[in-house]
């Protein structure tokens, strides 16, 4: 009787960093350097890859894939979050909650399989060396990367789906700065026990079997490396998996935080916190990585300066 005489919830209320109303300000400045940088760096990875013929291999084209899932990744978020920044009232509709919801699902998802596809890359690069040319092919590169495409955005439609099959009455106040899946749980009045269990068994199931890849193929990778007599080698092959680790590492850890933690240990503040790190810092860093830490991105780049600086 309760539920049936709550109104429905047409359209919900982004609280977003509205209860530190002193930081405001430096907030938004911060969000939008971090945004900026996103964007230049993305940007420009993908830039470099695409006019260096030396950078048309497998490594560099799945490398171009995530900065294009980092840069929609993280503007399907940040716009709204500034915007929000400057606005008394922060609503948004049903509708536009459910379509942030699926892209945010698609794009982090795809982030993950592109990494497991990275990880395989660098596995047949190291512990087949000789066969890397006839195993990567350029047709194998594409079906893998439509494939990564395909999964994410069929797991999203389950997982939007499955959360907006439920009722929400009552409160229509997201304790958040976007649209996610723990904060949305918090304001359904539906019995959401099995809405739960299937959002856990799918994401549990999807998060399992691409950290076993991951992990599978790093094993091979370090013991392959550990049989490199020269330690010249050892170095070169370390280098090629040091970023793609790195990257691994931290998007992992703060996803494994998020979403695989029980909901009873479910902290705002904490989730808000972690939120913006693989949202925003993730991939505003992840360039960086690449960059930073692979001499032929290096080169490229000096390449594409150098040559802006002589026209």
């Amino acid at each position: 009787m309760k539920d049936k005489n709550q109104t429905s919830v047409t359209e919900f209320i982004l609280i977003g960093f509205s209860d530190l109303s002193k930081l405001q300000s430096l907030l938004f400045f911060v969000f939008l350097i971090m945004y900026v940088l996103t964007l230049l760096g993305n940007i420009s990875i993908i830039t470099i890859i695409k006019m260096d013929p030396h950078l048309h291999t497998p490594m560099y084209y799945f490398l171009s894939n995530l900065s294009f899932v980092d840069l929609c990744y993280s503007s399907t978020i940040t716009p709204k979050a500034l915007v929000n920044f400057k606005v008394e009232k922060k609503p948004i509709s049903l509708l536009e909650c459910a379509t942030q919801l699926y892209i945010f699902g698609t794009l982090a998802t795809a982030e993950c399989l592109v990494l497991s596809v990275m990880a395989y890359d660098r596995y047949v690069a190291i512990c087949n060396p000789l066969l890397y040319t006839v195993v990567m092919t350029k047709r194998v590169c594409l079906q893998l990367a439509i494939t990564v495409y395909i999964v994410s955005l069929v797991y999203s439609l389950i997982q939007t789906g499955n959360v907006f099959s439920m009722t929400f009455c009552g409160s229509n106040v997201i304790n958040h700065f976007y649209c996610d899946i723990p904060p949305l749980l918090k304001l359904s009045c539906s019995d959401k026990i099995f809405n739960e269990m299937v959002l856990n068994i799918c994401a549990g199931i999807v998060v399992t079997l691409i950290i076993i890849a991951i992990v599978l193929s790093y094993i091979y990778i370090i013991s392959a490396i550990l049989r490199i007599r020269s330690s010249e080698g050892r170095h070169k092959a370390l280098s090629t998996c040091a970023s793609h680790f790195i990257t691994v590492t931290l998007f992992f850890g703060t996803l494994i935080f998020m979403y695989v933690i029980p909901s009873s240990l479910y902290s705002v503040n904490k989730n808000r916190v972690v939120s913006v790190v693989y949202t925003m810092v993730i991939p505003m860093v992840n360039p960086m990585i690449y960059s930073l830490r692979n001499n032929d991105v290096k080169q490229a780049l000096k390449k594409v300066l150098e040559k802006k600086c002589f026209h």
